[in-house]
């Protein structure tokens, strides 16, 4: 008995004649996609608002333990280096548990922690606090206390340090997430995605014999005989039924 490998050659064009054919299910796919999407951004996603206050560092000496730190104005590396040393402090245990206590919050440390982030502004020294939260004057609730206490925290820490606020947070207008139309493009790429799959693989895994062609190609054997169209058939038969019946009628008259 011969072992035969068999192969499958995969038509491009077929593929996308297939798709071009069921384009109705992949709109329909498409709509359902994006639909969806849309309504779970705007209805089940819970929205984060984000309030920032921004605070500047500002020394000429200073000293950590026995360590003496001289900046200038124009050593942007130094002050770099100082900014993440202050937001160090900003996320200790010893400071966030003074906020909670002053601004009266239900978080614990880990919590509060988790919605803060800070970072340098262009690498200056002013630094940034942000605060995410599902409520905006709480937000700004948390990133003006945190605005207030740093400084104090900081010079306990830091000997000779002056830091100073910039700008306090305000009430944010506007969530910074979700973001509805990046929710509905995501939406639609999985709607045309799934649909294509699905007609692809019904194509490819089809025993239809859909042409001689497709025969020759797969099976590489002789085509022995056709067997016409029902459609085509019936329209010969009227055809040749008509002509009959005209041919008749022309001999009855002569």
């Amino acid at each position: 008995m011969n072992n035969q490998n068999e192969t499958m050659e995969i038509d491009l064009l077929e593929l996308l004649g297939a798709v071009i054919n069921r384009i109705w299910f992949v709109i329909f796919a498409v709509i359902i996609g994006t639909l969806s999407a849309f309504l779970y951004a705007k209805f089940l996603v819970t929205p984060l608002y984000q309030a920032k206050a921004m605070m500047y560092v500002n020394n000429s000496s200073i000293s950590v333990g026995s360590a003496s730190v001289s900046i200038s104005s124009g050593d942007i590396t130094a002050a770099k280096s100082l900014v993440e040393t202050y937001i160090v402090i900003m996320e200790s245990r010893k400071t966030l548990n003074s906020v909670i206590e002053e601004a009266e919050l239900l978080y614990t440390y880990d919590q509060l922690k988790n919605m803060i982030s800070a970072s340098a502004v262009n690498s200056t020294e002013i630094f940034q606090i942000t605060i995410t939260s599902a409520d905006p004057k709480e937000a700004e609730l948390i990133a003006n206390t945190i605005a207030d206490v740093l400084p104090e925290k900081i010079s306990d820490v830091v000997e000779g340090s002056s830091v100073k606020i910039v700008d306090y947070a305000v009430v944010p207008a506007s969530p910074v997430s979700p973001s509805i139309t990046k929710y509905s493009v995501i939406g639609f790429l999985i709607g045309a995605v799934i649909s294509v799959g699905i007609i692809v693989i019904l194509e490819l895994f089809s025993e239809t014999i859909h042409s001689e062609s497709f025969l020759l190609q797969t099976y590489d054997i002789p085509v022995l005989s056709v067997i016409p169209s029902m459609q085509d058939s019936n329209k010969k038969s009227a055809y040749y039924s008509y002509e009959n019946k005209s041919n008749k009628t022309k001999r009855e008259k002569s």
